[in-house]
């Protein structure tokens, strides 16, 4: 017998519509199976999809699909999670003198959110997750992962390493030496890629380099992905939490709270405000913040 599931689509670390990156939001998907969602994931074809369902555990739970695989944790559907959850009234909207303070069960487990007022009556809530404790995995070899993205050795930031880096979902990190060669980066090889992530047990490639896109931010990124998964991710939440893990670690970072941005040459501005507590050499945790737009809700039926 069919069912219903109401639906939204929600651009993440935007406050306009059309910006940032978007995410299918599936409400009330506790009757899905595993493989329903992973159907439905690669039929909306966004980066990510996120399906909540009831929580013995948390507030509510949030499982995320790529349209190839689950992942255990994303920025961006955490943000359109919340959005969807406060647009229709699933949540409350918090008011001035405290913020919503609440739990999602992911995969691995729960995780804190925090929700706060809007800054001016009428405009997005911004939505703050705490990523899990970073954990540095393996180093790379430039001249091997470089050529992936149609770079070369010499493009790396000088005495940066390839760092596998997870805060959730563990990706490669990639420090380059400025915004030049950040442009010229394309998925060169996706074949030698796929290859070469499934036998490095990361998910994804973050590429990026310091001073932002605008005068606003701090650091400016692009993060690639392998078929048929989308290929280029416009604002990614989760790696720019493991982005941060890393310089702060590699002291490449003056301070411990700065802004993050992405999506800028895909014609979808993203912003992402970050916040590192714990000293370089004993990180405790990384939080990322961002707002989302509703840009479509509707019904599916399975």
């Amino acid at each position: 017998m069919p069912r219903s599931y109401p639906f939204l689509l929600v651009d993440a670390f935007t406050d306009t519509a059309l910006g940032g990156n978007p995410c299918a939001v599936v409400l009330d998907a506790d009757t899905l199976a595993d493989e329903q969602m992973q159907r439905l994931a690669r039929e909306f074809n966004q980066s990510e999809t996120a399906f909540v369902r009831r929580s013995a555990v948390a507030d509510f739970g949030v499982r995320y699909f790529t349209p190839a695989e689950e992942i255990p944790l994303a920025g961006h559907p955490t943000i359109a999670t919340l959005t969807a959850l406060l647009h229709t009234g699933r949540l409350p909207l918090p008011g001035l003198e405290a913020p919503l303070r609440l739990q999602l069960e992911l995969l691995h487990g729960p995780i804190q959110v925090e929700v706060l007022a809007p800054p001016v009556p009428g405009t997005p809530a911004p939505v703050w997750m705490t990523q899990r404790r970073p954990e540095f995995g393996r180093t790379h070899d430039p001249a091997v992962v470089l050529p992936f993205f149609g770079l070369s050795p010499d493009d790396v930031h000088p005495g940066a390493p390839l760092h596998t880096v997870s805060t959730g979902t563990p990706q490669l990190m990639v420090l380059l030496r400025g915004p030049e060669a950040l442009r010229r980066a394309r998925l060169a090889d996706a074949a030698g890629l796929d290859q070469y992530r499934a036998a490095s047990g990361f998910f994804s490639t973050h590429l990026f380099c310091l001073g932002g896109a605008t005068a606003a931010g701090h650091t400016f990124a692009r993060h690639f992905c392998t078929p048929p998964d989308v290929v280029e991710d416009p604002v990614t939440g989760s790696a720019t939490g493991g982005m941060a893990a890393y310089l702060w670690h590699y002291g490449c970072l003056s301070r411990p709270e700065f802004v993050a941005e992405q999506g800028h040459w895909l014609g979808r501005p993203g912003t992402v405000h970050v916040r590192l507590d714990g000293t370089p050499t004993n990180l405790q945790a990384v939080r990322i913040g961002g707002t989302g737009i509703v840009v479509v809700s509707g019904t599916l039926t399975v």
